[in-house]
């Protein structure tokens, strides 16, 4: 998420200690699809928990503004201006159902806090594996040609195979942005709140990532992941600059206004409270508003290049979904 450090929050080294930085946390867990979605679901809880403690202190000076965005977009905007930034990443796009989620909570956030820059639904992805970041042109398209045509189909259609399902969706953030994250399923029921057998839980989202930088990385192109924390999260929204959230004082300087920013986190607890009532699945529960997400849905894999930092750029490789 945006220009904040994402910390490691699971109580367990999801670090190097492995050629695959993915499978370590696959070893701790036992290859457990329970022990990995407690590992996810402890990282995402702890960390709103930090974040909240940190955004409500009296020390808070205000939200990290992403400078990029900053020029891009909003009331300080730069025109002409170009992100300079060239990435080439493996997306996975969600669903129409997870998209009309994130509308549906884009449009309270913006209640309490309309000068947030809203991520375009159409522009929605989980960035799976980050091959490059802050790249060129030039050295990102020497290495699509490493990796090669056939290997980017092969990596991007691996979830018409392996399915790997994500469920009880989240609002995690920081000084910086909001996210929508999810946990990898652990036998939860479907949708129509009918039974599933762990087994076919067993093929994890973290499995997922582990295996696309594993076939990346068999193309012999040296790759090392921006974060590899036990995180699956949609951006939704970032702070692009501080209206709404200051106050003037008498002497022309301005403060934080605390109780804007406590409404705001205010606000998020309730969306979570009512996502966890409308999206969490449960034995005969029938979800209005769908939760669960199988990865490679509508869509494979995306192998995406450009300036995709915010859902921009052009797509190399996309295939059709299951």
């Amino acid at each position: 998420m945006a220009q904040v450090q994402v910390e490691g929050c699971s109580g367990v080294d999801a670090g190097q200690t492995q050629e695959n930085p993915y499978s370590n946390l696959i070893s701790v867990s036992d290859n457990s699809a329970q022990v990995l979605q407690a590992l996810y679901e402890k990282h995402r809880v702890t960390r709103n928990a930090q974040q909240k403690a940190k955004i409500l202190s009296p020390e808070f000076t205000g939200w990290t503004l992403d400078p990029f965005l900053v020029k891009l977009s909003g009331p300080h905007r730069e025109p002409g201006y170009t992100d300079p930034r060239v990435n080439l990443t493996f997306w996975a796009r969600p669903p129409s159902w997870i998209r009309e989620i994130v509308r549906q909570l884009q449009e309270q956030l913006t209640k309490v806090a309309p000068t947030l820059w809203l991520m375009p639904l159409e522009n929605l992805h989980m960035t799976t594996l980050e091959v490059m970041t802050g790249s060129t042109e030039a050295q990102v398209q020497r290495m699509l040609d490493q990796i090669g045509t056939q290997a980017i189909r092969t990596i991007a259609e691996w979830t018409s195979i392996h399915r790997a399902r994500l469920v009880k969706p989240l609002i995690c953030y920081d000084a910086a942005a909001l996210a929508l994250t999810f946990v990898p399923a652990a036998g939860e029921p479907d949708t129509a709140g009918h039974a599933r057998n762990l087994e076919a839980d067993e093929y994890t989202y973290h499995h997922l990532r582990r295996d696309v930088f594993a076939m990346t990385r068999a193309t012999a192109v040296d790759i090392t992941p921006r974060y590899t924390v036990p995180s699956a999260h949609l951006t939704i929204a970032r702070f692009n600059n501080q209206n709404g959230f200051q106050k003037n004082l008498t002497n022309s300087a301005v403060e934080v206004d605390r109780e804007a920013v406590a409404t705001l986190i205010r606000t998020i607890e309730e969306l979570n409270n009512w996502l966890e009532l409308e999206t969490w699945p449960a034995p005969g529960k029938v979800q209005k508003l769908r939760g669960n997400w199988t990865v490679g849905h509508e869509k494979t894999l995306e192998c995406r290049k450009g300036r995709s930092w915010y859902g921009g750029g052009e797509s190399v490789y996309v295939g059709a979904g299951f």
